[in-house]
């Protein structure tokens, strides 16, 4: 209970003579004590956009950077048949670095996608109700970002792979990889391996460091104020501190 409905509690538990002292008490205190403006659903859903916005934006700017996955919390390693194969591997040569070599390839293809996020995460964000923005600006500090993934894991998925795909054969890690593969099947006694592809995979662990970053973002919009970047931001997110 905050110190004005506290006065307000008390003047109507009180007798008439106490409760003239307590309403002058009470005019005193409203001189000092702010009253929360009133925020329009236009600003609430606004306000939320922006914050998504923003948190996207500097996730995509820090993640696309050369090395934004690669010397991350986010980065990339291999999946668990990958492994198999690195790990035989390392006494073939030419290969002794198989390991290296497609740990940076797959951070580097999820760096390249991640630097084409922005409009795909900008259209899902537009797309907001105002009802939704009420229920994430008074919900848990990650609730912005469980709404994204929601919503937008989907079609997020469809739209990213054709970009790691493409990446990944920009920085030549589809081909290393089924090299690794078919050099690995020609090791005797070893179960032979389907030449799979990593985009699934790799298109997965891309979105997840985004989403996770995203999080990251948005948490800190929500409890520190230097975070909040305009006067918007600062109005809105006023109201979930209260």
């Amino acid at each position: 209970m905050n110190r004005i409905a506290f006065v307000f509690f008390l003047v109507a538990a009180t007798g008439s003579a106490q409760a003239q002292d307590l309403k002058g008490a009470l005019n005193k205190l409203k001189s000092k004590v702010p009253v929360p403006t009133e925020i329009s659903a236009e600003e609430t859903g606004k306000a939320l956009k922006e914050a998504l916005q923003l948190g996207a934006k500097e996730a995509v700017s820090s993640l696309s950077a050369t090395d934004g996955f690669y010397q991350s919390t986010y980065k990339v390693l291999l999946p668990e048949e990958a492994q198999k194969v690195v790990a035989k591997l390392k006494a073939v040569p030419g290969f002794s670095n198989v390991e290296q070599e497609l740990v940076l390839r797959l951070n580097r293809a999820a760096e390249s996608a991640t630097a084409k996020a922005t409009p795909i995460l900008t259209s899902a964000i537009t797309g907001l109700s105002f009802q939704d923005a009420l229920k994430i600006l008074m919900g848990e500090k990650n609730e912005a970002t469980k709404y994204l993934r929601t919503t937008t894991s989907d079609s997020l998925s469809k739209e990213f792979k054709p970009i790691i795909t493409a990446a990944l054969e920009e920085v030549n890690a589809k081909k290393y990889w089924r090299d690794a593969v078919t050099a690995y099947n020609k090791i005797p006694l070893v179960t032979k391996l389907p030449t799979t592809e990593l985009d699934d995979y790799v298109t997965a662990k891309a979105l997840s460091g985004l989403f996770s970053l995203v999080e990251v973002k948005e948490a800190k919009i929500r409890t520190d104020v230097s975070a909040r970047t305009s006067d918007l931001l600062k109005k809105v997110f006023a109201r979930q501190d209260k």
